[in-house]
């Protein structure tokens, strides 16, 4: 499984560490990923979805339905 974001489309970033002497060497920057279950009550049931904490954050912000809508649209979700 892929380590993406199923709302916002977060995805593994390239960067660099650096050491001490300024010698920089690749390195990755992974998404805090959460696998998390969500009861959709206009549909009467349960989703899991693989979203990122900063996600769960909106999700509790602006709802559910809300947020599943907009990933929808950006084709982050089928």
């Amino acid at each position: 499984m892929s380590r993406v974001c199923q709302l916002t489309g977060k995805k593994v970033m390239v960067g660099n560490n650096v050491s001490h002497s300024k010698r920089r060497t690749k390195r990755k920057f992974y998404p805090n990923l959460v696998k998390k279950k969500f009861y959709l009550p206009e549909e009467d049931k349960y989703i899991t979805l693989r979203i990122s904490t900063s996600a769960l954050r909106t999700v509790n912000k602006n709802g559910i339905q809300a947020c599943i809508k907009k990933a929808k649209e950006k084709g982050y979700l089928k």
